[in-house]
């Protein structure tokens, strides 16, 4: 018998409503979930490691919903989120035939999800997509929402679109085959979650960190589902980030900082966000907000995850320079998301770079 979704969501932003399906074993039921989110033709997109683990099975999916397809597989890495690969995507497209009502479809991780949106949004100026997870981070994160992108040598993210996906189908069974590392790194958005708007859920999270990392079914479950509805209810909110959906940045900033000094793919995202969000708590701090045992809170639940609660150690230049092309820059103010609290977010504008040095300085070379 086909597996039933756990929990379903609705997202509803002024562009179109959405669901998310989120439970065990949904790729064999994928025909029946998603047909009613495709149109006449399928383009699969996927990445080397995920191909040889899930496309087949989800090509099986797409047959018996009698969905003709095509498949299109892209190098894997952060390094890959770029012009070049996105044309990739273009360049298969167009050889076969993709009209404007071929449904795209993201079979793969944050990067990949982002790409397809991208590609998504401006192929023939909007096809439609679906979001298929195959990451922890991608699940509670990056394919709810509609913000996709592609990185710039100079900052990440920077050119991209708000496109809403039709459908989005999170398997959490697919998380067995994850490495390790990328589900620590999806565990920092998770942890994020709860710092930014939740007290009593990060309070749950610390009560049940060692059960998410063994990945106990019910847990996992409950988590990816909590991080959804909060995105969900942002998003129908603030669609295009114009005011509360800033707050999911939180360690955005000073993480980005972090990918693009390091090189993209050397630190992951989530390890990156992992110890931007500590920086965000001690900014918090300059400005009597948080406490040092609230950021302490933070880094230890973060600890617990196996993600790092320190950056690297580069110059205070740098970090200005790589901080300065952050979106949330407005007229040369640098805009951080902060903490009045555990559980309730700011946006902080920085004027006095002195602040950020403090901030900083126990890492600085």
């Amino acid at each position: 018998m086909p597996a039933r979704p756990l929990h379903t969501l609705t997202v509803q932003p002024p562009s179109h409503a959405y669901p998310i399906f989120i439970g065990q074993n949904l790729l064999d039921s994928a025909h029946e979930l998603l047909k009613p989110h495709l149109s006449k033709k399928a383009a699969v997109i996927t990445n080397e490691t995920v191909a040889p683990l899930y496309l087949e099975k989800f090509q099986t999916a797409l047959d018996q919903a009698g969905i003709p397809h095509f498949s299109i597989v892209l190098p894997d890495g952060e390094e890959y989120k770029n012009w070049q690969t996105l044309n990739l995507i273009f360049d298969s497209l167009m050889q076969n035939r993709a009209e404007r009502k071929t449904t795209l479809i993201a079979l793969g991780g944050g990067v990949i999800g982002d790409m397809v949106g991208f590609a998504a949004a401006t192929y023939q100026r909007g096809t439609p997509f679906i979001q298929v997870p195959t990451t922890l981070l991608s699940q509670v994160d990056s394919s709810v929402g509609g913000k996709t992108a592609i990185n710039h040598p100079l900052g990440k993210n920077m050119i991209g679109a708000f496109y809403q996906p039709q459908a989005v189908l999170a398997d959490l069974t697919v998380l067995q085959t994850l490495p390790a590392r990328e589900l620590s790194a999806g565990m920092a958005e998770v942890v994020k979650y709860g710092a930014l708007g939740d007290a009593a859920f990060f309070a749950w999270l610390e009560q049940n960190m060692t059960g998410l990392m063994a990945q106990q079914p019910e847990k996992l479950a409950q988590a990816v589902y909590h991080c959804c509805k909060m995105k969900a209810d942002i998003v129908s909110q603030d669609e295009t980030e114009q005011g509360i959906r800033a707050w999911l940045n939180l360690g955005h900033t000073f993480g980005h900082a972090i990918e693009a000094e390091m090189g993209y793919g050397n630190w992951l995202h989530g390890e990156a966000v992992a110890a931007g969000t500590v920086l965000a708590a001690r900014l918090s701090e300059q400005f009597g907000k948080t406490t040092a045992a609230d950021t302490q809170r933070i880094a230890a639940l973060l600890q617990a995850a196996r993600l790092p609660a320190a950056p690297p150690q580069f110059t205070f230049e740098k970090w200005l320079e790589h901080m300065s092309h952050d979106k949330k820059v407005e007229s040369s103010v640098m805009r951080f998301i902060g903490l009045n609290r555990i559980g309730e977010a700011n946006i902080t504008e920085i004027t006095d770079p002195e602040i950020l040095r403090r901030t900083l300085q126990p890492y600085l070379p």
